[in-house]
């Protein structure tokens, strides 16, 4: 009987072993925040700003607080997010209060918080900060409008200028520009992860300097054949000459 006892215990013990400790209900999953508190209180991100957190397959995090990228391998052992080698981009933020945003991300990640799973909502704490975090359900290139936030030259990128809001909406073969400052509109056809425009039409109204970099941006990525990759909530067009854009849902 009293093996039978020991046998009973060590399987709920292996059961309970398998569960949250390995973090395997997270990887793969992409959440951003629904709420943020320090201190017991609620942190104010900056407007139209959130959390984003992502577990790659390979056992990696990717993390973003509204301008750059962040990165590192992760261990999700024993209810602990454990980043090695943290880094992160250098992009050149239009705010300082979003680089000052990214850093306290980075330095939150860095301390090795907590985790769990409360229903279907990801938990994470450190000392004095909890950040609660909603599961994303994967983007399409057709579901609503797409925000550009990064312009791509190669291996380099940089913000959209502050208040500058480039959009892109995909339905039925047309996509939908606002440019920054002009607005128009395109044919296209989707073929693997190709996109081919044909000829952008778009409205000719004198812009501002910020307008027109970001104007210049989006009509080199809707024109022709460009590379497109949706990814979780964000969607990358690459032109052959490898500049771009970035958008966000």
């Amino acid at each position: 009987m009293s093996c039978r006892v020991l046998l009973v215990v060590a399987l709920l013990a292996a059961g309970c072993g398998n569960g949250s400790a390995g973090g395997g209900e997270l990887v793969g999953g992409a959440f951003h925040s629904t709420s943020v508190t320090e201190q017991g209180k609620p942190r104010a991100l900056v407007d139209g700003t959130r959390v984003e957190l992502r577990f790659t397959d390979d056992g990696r995090l990717l993390a973003r607080a509204g301008c750059n990228h962040i990165q590192g391998p992760v261990s999700l052992d024993d209810g602990k997010l454990a980043v090695s080698e943290l880094g992160m981009t250098a992009m050149g933020c239009p705010d300082a209060d979003l680089h000052t945003q990214d850093e306290w991300l980075s330095n939150f990640l860095s301390s090795t918080p907590s985790w769990r799973m409360d229903g279907g909502n990801l938990v994470v704490t450190g000392q004095d900060t909890e950040i609660v975090l909603a599961r994303e359900t994967p983007a399409t290139l057709e579901s609503g409008k797409w925000t550009v936030d990064t312009l791509i030259t190669g291996d380099a990128s940089s913000s959209v200028p502050g208040g500058v809001v480039a959009t892109l909406a995909f339905q039925d073969g047309r996509v939908e520009v606002s440019a920054g400052c002009n607005a128009g509109s395109a044919q296209y056809r989707a073929e693997g992860q190709r996109l081919t425009f044909d000829r952008l039409v778009l409205t000719d109204k004198a812009c501002g300097q910020d307008e027109m970099a970001v104007e210049k941006a989006v009509t080199d990525a809707v024109q022709g054949q460009v590379a497109f990759t949706v990814d979780g909530q964000t969607l990358r067009l690459v032109n052959a000459s490898g500049t771009g854009i970035g958008l966000r849902k």
